[in-house]
């Protein structure tokens, strides 16, 4: 995930366009003020309380799913508890909403026009559920500025021959194979960008109201 490279070598791979350019925006410009303030602090304190392991988002995946275990082993862990719809995720690629007490949980992706059977292995999974979060208490919903005293300064980047999906990384994110996607409300990028002379924009400034929107996890 650290070369951007990694785009073109399998339809999976379009993935890298929802959640972070993580090699290619990762040095900009830029700089976006500190965010040291009582306030943040105490936020931070807060979301930094470890979650319950069913609640975690780590490199191994979100809650009880996990990537590399087949659908068959989550249906078989989640029981009856859980509830599985098939969606249209974006071109080339299906998602199953995986639910539990009428809430979706989180997204198992895979290539569109098939369908997910029992022995397929998880690769991709996907989460907008604030539940969710990483030890360091990072997850869908939280400020970009929050996040950014957790994990240092965000980058944030889209790519043009990519559909325009915006993602973010952080100076410090922890591990490659979790990635994390931005959203303000009101606006098309969470992002404040200047002129570009290609397809890759990238930048440190954000708009104030810039949270997480999701979180995604890779094999």
């Amino acid at each position: 995930m650290l070369n951007v490279k990694v785009l073109s070598g399998s339809m999976i791979a379009v993935l890298l366009a929802i959640g972070s350019y993580l090699g290619a925006i990762s040095s900009p410009s830029s700089a976006v003020a500190g965010v040291a303030t009582n306030a943040l602090g105490e936020a931070v304190k807060a979301a930094q309380k470890t979650p319950a392991a069913s609640l975690t988002i780590s490199e191994r995946g979100i809650g009880e799913a996990k990537v590399g275990m087949t659908f068959g082993e989550l249906k078989k862990a989640l029981g009856s508890t859980a509830q599985f719809k098939e969606s249209r995720f974006i071109d080339g690629l299906d998602a199953v909403a995986v639910s539990q007490s009428g809430k979706v949980q989180y997204w198992i992706i895979y290539p569109g026009r098939t369908k997910l059977k029992d022995t397929d292995v998880i690769e991709d999974l996907m989460t907008d559920n604030p539940n969710y979060k990483t030890v360091e208490g990072v997850g869908p919903g939280m400020t970009l500025k929050q996040a950014e005293a957790i994990y240092g300064k965000a980058t944030l980047g889209y790519n043009t021959d990519y559909e325009s999906i915006e993602g973010i990384v952080f100076a410090n994110q922890p591990t490659k194979k979790i990635s994390f996607a931005p959203h303000a409300e009101g606006r098309r990028y969470a992002g404040i960008y200047g002129a570009s002379q290609g397809s890759l924009h990238r930048t440190n400034k954000y708009q104030p109201n810039a949270v997480i929107r999701n979180v995604m996890v890779r094999k």
